[in-house]
């Protein structure tokens, strides 16, 4: 790949990664938004008046503000999602439409102006006037850009949601929105599946439900059919390392949700994307045919996700959705798998490390695969490595709080912190372990634990903190070693 591919690449993923990080921080408010239309709407489960009062005002304010907030706070910590969160209120105001893409520009642009008006003033104020100078800059500066995104902004974003909302629904009316899967698919395997879903899906789909009370467009990426359909085809038809990997590896794609974990696959005979497309198009053919949806998002893509966000009236559609693509990509997969000419099913190390560089990060629960065969192949091999200078080893009685740091501070960075919670439980030691996203690296942290593409930018937030770099989450016995350390603390 030349170093101008490489370079557009890295800048859709960074724009994506910085859209989808708005939206996933805030999915348990998405779903609680869901759950509440899907029991107490007049057509719900269970309808009452007066629980389904809150709906309206979810979608319309708490939603938009947390998306707002959000979005300045990855500008410029809290002070940037205050100020992010009271410009939103003006595009909130201003339209009658949920305002999510609203949200999504006026809450980093606020904040970004915050952080450049800072620059400029805050070290000419005298000592002793710093809170006031704070207070009233921020309050200043947020008030007036609420007044523009109510008189100018606000206007232009519903204008935009309009046509946004119009097109969909063409296309939709058009029979032509599987076609959408002939991209979505690839995409999402490539580099960008949290930016499709949480960044483009996830605002547009929680429109649409408003409106009508359920939406498509929830499942067009997390329909966990697809995937599963690839790596049963695997278990029954591939070979080696990958044939043994992949029941596991579907259990935890289907129930678990992390889609991720079967892209190495796919990688590892790139015409297996016939199979994720032709799963992804029939999926999103059965949901239109039964006129099906969710009521909000499925976050993660767990089957059991989405059929807790199913609509009431759309069980048969989306259930029949999640099966049929499964066949439909496990009979293409099965058809190419069966077809192939070599004696080895590839190299399923090697797609992991392929995907991770395409993703621009490492993923800890592919990352077992590469783990898992990498020792099968040197047992007692150590994938660790450091790709930053040795930091200062803190002493037991220094270390009072660990960080484990991803992109997003959810899902791998989660599971690293709850099994090093686990072995110190077992050795009976004291200490703070909690998971944060890599830009929210808290100032008090004593260590930090990144995946090794990620312990740069982790030194470079906190360079005060000891940093600890592995190879994947799951599997490190970097934390062995940190138990002995600190036990005795």
């Amino acid at each position: 790949m030349s170093e101008e591919q490489s370079g557009f690449r890295a800048k859709v993923q960074k724009f994506g990664s910085y859209l989808s990080g708005m939206i996933m921080p805030n999915i348990g408010a998405f779903i609680a938004w869901g759950i509440i239309t899907a029991l107490f709407i007049p057509d719900g489960w269970w309808p009452n008046e007066d629980l389904a009062g809150l709906v309206d005002p979810m979608i319309l304010y708490l939603l938009p503000l947390l998306i707002g907030f959000t979005g300045g706070r990855m500008v410029y910590d809290i002070r940037g999602g205050v100020v992010g969160a009271t410009a939103t209120m003006g595009v909130i105001v201003g339209a009658d439409a949920p305002m999510f893409l609203g949200a999504m520009l006026m809450g980093p642009l606020a904040a970004y102006l915050m952080k450049k008006f800072d620059r400029v003033f805050q070290h000419r104020i005298r000592q002793g006037f710093e809170m006031l100078y704070n207070n009233f800059s921020a309050g200043i500066l947020a008030a007036i850009m609420a007044i523009i995104a109510l008189k100018a902004i606000g206007p232009i974003v519903s204008g935009l949601n309009a046509a946004l909302a119009a097109g969909v629904e063409v296309i939709v009316n058009a029979g032509l929105l599987p076609l959408a899967n002939i991209i979505i698919e690839p995409a999402k395997i490539l580099f960008l599946n949290n930016a499709i879903n949480h960044g483009i899906l996830t605002p547009l789909g929680a429109d649409q439900a408003s409106e009508i009370g359920k939406s498509i467009l929830f499942l067009m990426e997390a329909n966990p059919g697809p995937g599963l359909g690839i790596l049963l085809a695997f278990a029954i038809f591939g070979k080696g390392v990958s044939k043994a990997s992949a029941p596991g590896a579907a259990i935890i794609q289907f129930l678990g949700g992390i889609h991720e974990i079967y892209f190495p696959y796919v990688l590892m005979k790139p015409m297996l994307i016939l199979a994720a497309i032709g799963g992804g198009v029939t999926g999103v053919f059965t949901l239109q045919l039964f006129d099906a949806g969710l009521r909000a998002a499925a976050s993660p893509g767990s089957i059991f996700a989405v059929l807790a966000m199913t609509a009431s009236d759309s069980y048969i559609g989306v259930i029949l959705s999640v099966v049929l693509a499964t066949a439909v990509s496990f009979t293409i997969a099965a058809i190419i798998l069966k077809s192939s000419k070599s004696d080895d099913d590839g190299d399923l190390s090697a797609s992991t490390e392929k995907m991770e560089a395409m993703k621009g990060k490492e993923s800890s629960v592919a990352g077992s695969l590469k783990g898992n065969q990498n020792n099968e192949n040197n047992p007692g091999e150590v994938n660790d490595q450091d790709v930053v200078p040795e930091t200062p080893v803190k002493d037991a009685s220094q270390v009072d709080k660990i960080i484990f740091a991803c992109d997003a501070g959810m899902g791998s960075s989660a599971m690293g912190a709850s099994l090093l919670k686990n072995k110190f439980k077992k050795s009976d030691i004291n200490i703070d372990v909690t998971n944060k996203a890599i830009n929210e690296i808290p100032e008090d942290a004593d260590i930090v634990i990144t995946q090794k593409t990620l312990t740069n930018r982790a030194k470079a937030k906190l360079p005060t903190a000891e940093h600890i770099s592995v190879e994947n989450f799951l599997n490190s016995p970097k934390y062995d070693e940190l138990v002995e350390r600190l036990k005795n603390k």
